[in-house]
């Protein structure tokens, strides 16, 4: 009766957190004050329908996006590198060419990139529809003329004993999401077409929500994320580096899963290389120091002063049965960028190194790049010259 009493507890406490990345207009704790969510009436004061969210604050739009202070600065407006996790998304990596007019194109498409996002939000304002822009190391100066943020540099490629993660080109990143596949098809269609020859498609994946937040490995995924206040304090940059405030460092890979090999091991086997139950996603304990640790221990990361530093995983799962392809596409987001480099060093070198994460024994990335999320409020000037 005990045992049930407390996985009823451990599951409850499990779905609650689940609910707060589900259903907010950002990702702050779903257990709202009664004088939250009167702030958070829709647009147009229309009423709410049963079993529909709030509105406000779900429109990309700099007019909507939480304001950043930093350090008594003229107000910051992020980008939604905060949106809440949604049913569909798609991941668009693009390079800049050669063509005269290129930069200029970019440019005031980046600039017009709020007007885009309402041409096709507004179609449906409960589909929480968002995109983010990242930027790449290599075209930043052009396209921007600002001073490149302090730890921006192209993914580096990470060689372990058995296995590496690649770098792969990028200049534009698009991380396009919401309740419907066919607002981002519109959105990326609309996009494109504004883009034209200035820029040449290097990866489009789709991705969809499995359940209730599962990878194809059948393990939830993204349970480590912050929550409430501490979802700004991990990935918005603030007085460390003020010309970057209230932008993200934004790090993909695309691993595809050997799930033949996968299906192979125990739910125990899988358990362990991941460090969580499969069932319930109860955490298990740390491996002793010395001795193989599980993706959870090798992803957590500790400065020298042994505080633990956070990122935002926006991960989707990808794929086509009729192909075979099952993939999960790894999106984190950062207030720093060599939190995540650390992670990677952890999983392909090991800790110690020698002893690599196992997963990636049974998941290989395809793509590595590196991009950093500026604020709206340059985007919105990047047309103003």
């Amino acid at each position: 009766m005990l045992k049930n009493r407390i996985r009823g507890t451990i599951h409850d406490s499990f779905y609650l957190g689940l609910g707060s990345r589900l259903y907010p207009g950002s990702r702050i704790p779903w257990h709202r004050t009664a004088e939250a969510t009167q702030r958070r009436q829709p647009l147009s004061n229309q009423p709410i329908r049963a079993g529909r969210r709030p509105l406000i604050t779900q429109l990309y739009s700099p007019g909507l996006a939480p304001i950043a202070r930093m350090s008594g600065r003229v107000p910051i407006e992020s980008q939604r590198v905060d949106a809440p996790l949604t049913s569909s998304a798609t991941f668009l990596v693009l390079s800049v060419t050669e063509s005269p007019d290129a930069v200029k194109t970019v440019r005031s498409a980046l600039a017009d990139i709020d007007g885009l996002a309402k041409n096709v939000a507004i179609r449906d304002l409960g589909a929480s529809f968002a995109c983010t822009v990242g930027i790449g190391s290599d075209v930043w100066d052009r396209v921007t003329g600002l001073p490149k943020p302090s730890e921006l540099h192209p993914f580096p490629p990470v060689e372990g004993a058995k296995h590496t993660a690649v770098s792969t080109p990028g200049d534009l990143l698009f991380h396009i999401r919401s309740e419907r596949r066919d607002l981002n098809f519109e959105f990326e269609k609309q996009l494109l077409d504004l883009l034209g020859d200035s820029v040449k498609v290097v990866d489009e994946t789709v991705g969809f929500r499995y359940f209730d937040v599962r990878d194809l490995l059948g393990f939830v995924d993204g349970t480590a994320n912050p929550v409430g206040p501490a979802v700004p304090a991990s990935i918005l940059v603030a007085e460390e580096d003020t010309a970057a405030a209230g932008g993200s460092y934004i790090v993909v890979q695309k691993y595809v899963h050997d799930m033949k090999g996968w299906k192979t091991l125990k739910a125990e086997q899988q358990e362990a290389i991941i460090g969580r139950t499969k069932l319930d996603n109860v955490e298990l304990d740390d491996a002793p120091t010395g001795q193989q640790a599980s993706h959870k221990t090798l992803n957590t990361i500790e400065d020298e002063n042994g505080v633990e530093h956070d990122i935002l995983r926006d991960n989707m799962p990808f794929g086509s049965p009729g192909s075979g392809e099952f993939g999960t596409y790894f999106i984190g987001y950062s207030r720093r960028l060599w939190v995540i480099e650390k992670m990677l060093q952890r999983m392909y070198i090991g800790e110690p190194p020698g002893l690599h994460d196992r997963i990636l024994d049974y998941s290989r990335p395809l793509t590595g790049t590196t991009f950093f999320a500026p604020s709206a409020s340059i985007l919105a000037s990047l047309d103003s010259d």
